[in-house]
Formats: C-alpha cells, structure tokens, sequence
C-alpha cells in the first residue's frame, strides 16, 4: 500500500530527529543541557582529622598570672653520697653531735610566648559556605593545639617553648654494635627503660614516631640459635599499645625512623606547661572593610619546658645516668 509505506516514512524521519533532539542533551556537556540541573554542595567539609595533643594531657600544667613565672626546684643531680642536691644522713651516737646537711635549690623560669594563626575570608564565602564559620571554629583551635604539641616535643626555646627531646636532661641510649640503619631492636628498648628515672616508671610512656610500627612488630629476642617475637605473636588480635607494661603513643609528630627522637621513653609529668592566656578566637570585619574581608585571628600565650635540666647519677654511682626523657641515638 503506497499510502501506509508513506506514513511510515514521515513516521520513522520524525522519530530519527527526536531522538537527534534527544541525544543532543547531556548532564555531562554544560551547554547541551548540564546547565538545567540543579547543582547542590554538600555543607560539610572534608578534611583530614589532626591527631590529639600528646604532651598537654600528661604534663603538669600551672597556670601565670604574669608573663614571667619563677618556680623553685630541688637541684639533684647526683646521689652518688646524698639526695635532694645535698640532704644526707648519718648515723649517730647518744649525746653525739649531728651533723648539718642542707638541699640545694635552683629557679625555673618560665616565660610565655605567643603562638597566633590568622587568616582573612572574603565575605561572600562566609555568606555561601555555611560549613566554614562551623569548621574554622572547630578546626582552628585544633591547628594552633597542634602547633603548640609540636613545640613541647621539640621546641628550641628561642622565642617558643623548649621541648623536652631539647632539654639537657634527656638521655640518649647508643645503637648496638653492627645495628643495621634505621632499625630497632629488642635491646634498644631494655635499656632504655634501664635508664629511666625509677620513680618515674609509673607515669613514663612510649612516643613513637608512626614508622616505627614496622620495627616494634617485627623485632625478635634472640635466643641461641633460634627466637621469638617480643611484642606481637600472632596476627590475629591487635597491638597490645604497650611496651615492658607501659603505653605506646604513635605520633607524627616525633622524628622519621632511624633519627634520634624517633622513639622516645618519658615522663611527661617532669614536663612543666605554664598558661598565660588560653586560646582565644576573634573575628573582625572592620579591620578590612574597604576589600570586604573578614579578619580571623587566633591567639594563645604559653611556656613550656622540662622541669628537671640534668641527668641523674644513681646511688651505686654508675656511668649509666638516669632521667625522666630517654631516647635512643641516630642509627645511620
């Protein structure tokens, strides 16, 4: 039937461009169509969490009401023949005369020094991005605590806190004949916690830095010819996060495998934190107001350092010293 053949023709070249119109649109291609769908933001904000303060929760923290503050301290060094930098004791006969001994004291001082973030947002993103007033209120914070950590870890004291892996009375434990580089060893860590102050064991924890892991889970105790793991015997349960009984705290903070500080024995207590003025967050939209700018700024004044600033030598008089911050050497 020519007639019905024809219809069929008009109707399959109207289908043929409908669907060319058809084809022509795309979410994909902006101006074939992307533009028409409506585009919706997320209001949170990735990012990368930052790890908690290592040093602050551990440490002793004393407030200051001025910008300087002098705390007295005992200066013992040595209790090769007394204690408590010159107290000793003597045995006495009746009606004998007592022998005088006095302690010998020095000052720390402690002097806050500021530690400030600032930034300037343009108006128009604090209007659009509501999740960025939330996450500069949260995060901020977070990063000036970072900062301040990183300081009471290995601060050089010029202008900022000094770090107790910078004190004089941290300790370093030597590398074992023929230790490879960037190892640890089962020995390296005995004596290190042969070298810790004995009344310090019950505070003291382990920093390490985060490529350490590989060394601790995998180090042996040689055993004649043969050996076993010491800190992880199977793969099945995790970590036990402790090392002779004590805490192991992983951190980026701390130095890369092999240097020295990368894997630390303290005690943070021993670590004196003087608050001058807490963290505070200010924002201002005058400062410039001609580039429509908001100001934010975040500041806080703080001191730090170890409280003891020298090695002690032990009763038995050994060359072994003993102190609250031990480490272990560079092994190159």
């Amino acid at each position: 039937n020519p007639r019905k053949n024809k219809d069929h023709a008009e109707l399959q070249d109207r289908l043929s461009k409908t669907l060319d119109v058809q084809n022509s649109f795309g979410s994909t291609v902006p101006d074939a169509g992307g533009f028409l769908i409506p585009e919706a933001m997320r209001t949170d904000i990735l990012t990368h969490s930052l790890e908690k303060s290592v040093v602050r929760p551990l440490a002793t923290v004393i407030p200051m009401e001025t910008l300087t503050l002098a705390i007295p301290a005992i200066d013992d060094t040595s209790h090769a023949t007394n204690v408590y930098g010159g107290v000793q004791a003597y045995w006495s006969e009746e009606n004998a005369a007592i022998t005088e001994s006095q302690a010998t004291f020095r000052r720390i001082k402690l002097e806050a020094e500021k530690l400030a973030l600032y930034h300037e947002i343009p108006n128009e993103l604090l209007a659009d991005a509501s999740a960025l007033s939330v996450w500069i209120g949260q995060r901020m914070p977070e990063a000036l605590a970072w900062f301040e950590d990183d300081a009471f870890i290995d601060g050089n004291g010029a202008g900022e806190p000094l770090g107790f892996l910078n004190g004089d009375a941290v300790i370093s434990v030597t590398k074992e004949t023929g230790q490879a580089a960037s190892t640890i060893v089962w020995e390296n860590l005995v004596k290190m916690y042969s070298r810790m102050l004995p009344s310090s064991h019950g505070n003291a924890v382990w920093i390490a830095s985060h490529d350490t892991f590989p060394e601790l889970a995998t180090m042996a105790l040689s055993v004649g010819t043969g050996g076993s793991a010491v800190w992880l015997n199977n793969g099945v349960a995790g970590p036990p996060m402790t090392i002779l009984g004590r805490p192991v705290i992983f951190t980026e903070k701390v130095e890369a495998l092999g240097t020295a500080g990368d894997l630390n024995y303290v005690d943070l207590s021993m670590y004196l934190i003087g608050d001058r003025q807490a963290m505070s967050v200010e924002l201002s939209e005058h400062f410039k107001f001609q580039n429509d700018v908001t100001a934010v700024r975040l500041i806080e004044r703080v001191a730090g350092r170890p409280w003891v600033e020298s090695a002690l030598t032990p009763r038995n008089g050994s060359s072994s010293t003993l102190s609250p911050f031990v480490t272990i050497a560079t092994r190159a």
